[in-house]
């Protein structure tokens, strides 16, 4: 499995021939409005994309125009349930939701803890908090003998025992770390804390989900002084976290690799081992298959 970091929460995942995205977005120009322009690079995946992922449908990790000319004509997308009630309430996703409706990309609507097997991955919704109210999900995509973990931008919340449990361990986490204050102009009054992980929060993540690596995502592209304030120097905090912790980190720019190959003899014991895992967890309530 190789991963590639496509700038801001996005990366591009390779194995035995298939390729996948979480989150892959090359524009947010609603965004770019309130906030400003990107301040870092967003890169398209290298090639056609088999399976894409979304955590969530705001436009900084949901780009319905990339994730079109991305997919493979055979390709889909996995995506949380549409967020429910007024039209301010809804007014985060409602971009996205059009985009991929204009766009008619093909997508499959996954609830938490349900896995879908596409090419040589799988991938498995688990339980994630957003900070704004839109549904969320993180992902646990497996190949290769290999299992890593998307966090989206997830707040801090009490799945990541039960994440760790039913589906560690985990090669590579992927923790958003800028722990970012908003003051949207629809969201008064506004909250004085972050939407996501702050660097010492995304360390302690990594801890409990017993994370064999952690690397950061989700910072410096986006900030805006009064609208949309990151912390300073996330990446680095988060690596300080990571290190008075124990648990080995990362930085990738974008465009960065970053290489999991396969263990010598383990991949068919392990892709067996977790087969009998997630039937027993399915036959006790835990999960529930994935679309055929």
């Amino acid at each position: 499995m190789q991963i590639r970091r496509l700038g801001w929460a996005g990366i591009e995942i390779e194995a035995a021939g298939g390729r996948a995205v979480i989150d892959a977005v090359t524009a947010m120009p609603q965004l770019a409005q309130l906030i400003g322009p990107p301040r870092t690079t967003l890169l398209p995946p290298t090639g056609p994309v088999d399976l894409a992922l979304v955590t969530h449908l705001h436009e900084d990790h949901t780009d319905a125009a990339a994730l079109a000319a991305a997919l493979d004509p055979d390709g889909t997308l996995l995506r949380p349930a549409a967020a429910r009630g007024a039209a301010h309430e809804t007014l985060d996703t409602a971009v996205a939701e059009a985009g991929l409706a204009e766009h008619k990309v093909p997508a499959r609507i996954v609830e938490p803890w349900q896995s879908v097997s596409a090419g040589p991955f799988t991938a498995t919704a688990v339980p994630a908090v957003d900070g704004l109210g839109a549904p969320q999900l993180s992902w646990v995509v497996e190949a290769d003998g290999r299992r890593i973990l998307h966090c989206g931008d997830t707040l801090f919340h009490g799945y990541w025992w039960q994440i760790a449990h039913r589906l560690g361990p985990f090669d590579a986490v992927f923790l958003p770390v800028n722990g970012a204050v908003c003051a949207f102009p629809h969201l008064h009054p506004a909250s004085p804390y972050p939407v996501d992980l702050d660097p010492g929060q995304a360390a302690a993540a990594a801890h409990l989900l017993g994370a064999r690596l952690a690397v950061p995502i989700h910072y410096d592209t986006l900030h805006g002084v009064g609208v949309y304030e990151q912390v300073d120097a996330p990446s680095g905090a988060f690596t300080a976290a990571c290190d008075k912790l124990g648990i080995p980190s990362r930085e990738l720019d974008p465009g960065d690799t970053l290489d999991l190959p396969p263990r010598a003899g383990e991949v068919e014991a392990e892709t067996r081992n977790d087969r009998t895992a997630r039937e027993g967890a399915v036959a006790r309530g835990v999960g529930r298959p994935g679309p055929a």
